[in-house]
């Protein structure tokens, strides 16, 4: 039964779980390409912007907007564009995609991002794969390893109880991708000194695994599906909230919904767009 599940998922939904791995792969080489004209010592850009905090807000401007970039594509509007295990396995909790879709979904980013990692490196060399860069490596910041965890934790908290109101109110739902993106940005402005600023698994260990540094890997591991789990959680016990309509960052009716028991609702949803235009 299960195997005739999982050859299911994979001939009916492969297309989806290609644009995951493409999406975070795209995100880390985009994000590669500008940190290490930013961060790179030898890059004019870093000599000419000396101060460490403007070279962040341009950084998380960057980061920012090609996440929205993703979200709004069309294969953002297919797949969802969770990009990220942890916003998968929330939406697991939630019931909102099947469990052989979540687990390929999950497998699609880690390689994915590993692969993103790799095409950077190749294309700009020992300016990304030396160090300070380090293939972007995520480490704790100098105040330690509790930081850095509650860090993560937080950040990956506060960024999926966003997207489960907002995406589930019809006035918001299509501005969900947006307020992730802005949310992005200001992280990585606000909070890379602190933990490195990941809240993604597999972005952690697309990096880590090409640099061949493992420092307190655990907390990117751990830190960002605990955090998502914990607002999931809260999502579900407060009293007022909208029901959970879409699993998608972006809900459409442009592009397909492999979501558990969402196409119905998507259709209500678009519905009630039509009636506001």
């Amino acid at each position: 039964m299960q195997r005739s599940l999982m050859r299911k998922a994979l001939r009916e939904h492969w297309p989806e779980y290609l644009i995951e791995a493409a999406g975070l792969g795209v995100f880390l080489i985009v994000v590669g390409m500008f940190a290490t004209i930013l961060e790179y010592p030898g890059s004019p850009v870093h000599q000419a912007i000396a101060n460490p905090n403007l070279r962040r807000l341009l950084m998380g401007m960057v980061a920012g907007t090609t996440a929205i970039s993703i979200v709004y594509s069309p294969w953002g509007k297919r797949s969802g564009a969770h990009l990220n295990p942890a916003v998968t396995l929330t939406f697991f909790r939630l019931k909102k995609i099947a469990p052989w879709d979540a687990l390929f979904y999950a497998i699609a980013q880690f390689i994915g991002g590993t692969v993103g990692i790799l095409l950077a490196a190749i294309v700009l060399g020992q300016a990304f794969s030396d160090p300070p860069l380090d293939y972007l490596v995520t480490k704790p910041g100098e105040w330690g390893i509790a930081v850095a965890f509650l860090t993560e934790v937080l950040l990956s908290f506060c960024l999926v109880l966003m997207v489960l109101f907002t995406s589930n109110i019809n006035s918001l739902s299509n501005y969900t991708g947006i307020f992730a993106g802005m949310m992005v940005a200001t992280y990585i402005t606000l909070a890379a000194p602190l933990s490195g600023m990941s809240i993604n698994p597999a972005r952690s260990f697309a990096s880590a695994f090409h640099a061949q540094i493992w420092t307190a890997f655990w907390i990117y591991y751990f830190a960002p599906p605990l955090g998502m789990l914990l607002a999931a959680q809260l999502y579900l016990r407060y009293p007022k909230k909208p029901p959970t309509l879409c699993f998608k960052l972006c809900p459409n009716g442009e592009q397909n919904c492999i979501s558990m028991k969402c196409c119905g609702s998507c259709d209500v949803m678009i519905r009630h767009w039509r009636q506001e235009q």
